[in-house]
């Protein structure tokens, strides 16, 4: 093992200990909730690295520096596009990245579900809810959200597996729980509403700053950059 490879199972053991608190706190069992290294800010040894020590979720946001990545890596573990992503990006994503985390916007789940139909798959997608109300960060509004669904609902080659928001950067992260506990609000309203296409199993909320509240308010998914993963 490595110097680096070293380090980041150190950061990991460190990170586990916080991730198992906050299920034991909310009557969470541990495999519940998954890891996802963002890794924007490192480069594809610092990826194997990670697949080496046994993170097997990757997280990257831009399409242009997550290309050659995959190239290397694509073969291991699963990925996930969690930026914001581009209408014209959305055919180099389809069929590199099993999960994408940021479906915002119909134009897009158009894109997405004719890329499926191309490659005869089904795209599996987080809808991003703006559960904050910034005008800073992208998702849909809640208000949007039912007409959302019913206008995607005949689309077949796409399925909504999960929900995505991004809290405010606060310096408590108490400060961020209503935000989560909303997302978590709305995955039970939209399973109420019972759409073929949108069954919410997933929850990608929580980053370094605040995972452990999101935890307790029901993530299933954790992106963790700069507690694990350290930049160039």
């Amino acid at each position: 093992m490595t110097n680096e490879q070293q380090a980041i199972k150190d950061r990991l053991e460190a990170i586990e200990k916080r991730i198992q608190a906050a299920c034991d706190r909310a009557n969470r069992k541990r495999e519940e909730v998954k890891i996802i290294a963002v890794t924007k800010y490192v480069d594809a040894k610092a990826i194997g690295d990670l697949l080496d020590v046994g993170i097997m979720d990757i997280g990257e946001n831009r399409v242009q520096d997550a290309l050659p990545k995959h190239e290397l890596h694509g073969d291991r573990g699963a990925w996930h596009f969690i930026g914001h992503l581009q209408t014209n990006k959305a055919k180099e994503v389809v069929g590199r990245f099993p999960y994408i985390h940021s479906l915002d916007r119909v134009s897009l789940a158009q894109e997405l579900n004719k890329r499926g139909e191309a490659l005869d798959t089904v795209v599996n997608c987080f809808l991003q809810v703006n559960i904050s109300g910034e005008e800073t960060k992208f998702g849909l509004s809640p208000n949007d959200v039912l007409a959302f669904l019913r206008e995607t609902s005949n689309m077949k080659h796409i399925k909504i597996i999960g929900l995505m928001t991004m809290a405010p950067v606060v310096d408590n992260q108490e400060e961020a729980r209503h935000v989560f506990r909303g997302l978590y609000e709305w995955k039970e309203r939209i399973n109420e509403w019972a759409f073929p296409h949108a069954h919410i199993e997933e929850l990608s909320m929580g980053m370094s700053s605040d995972f452990e509240v999101a935890i307790e308010e029901g993530a299933t998914y954790i992106r963790l950059g700069s507690v694990l993963v350290k930049p160039e």
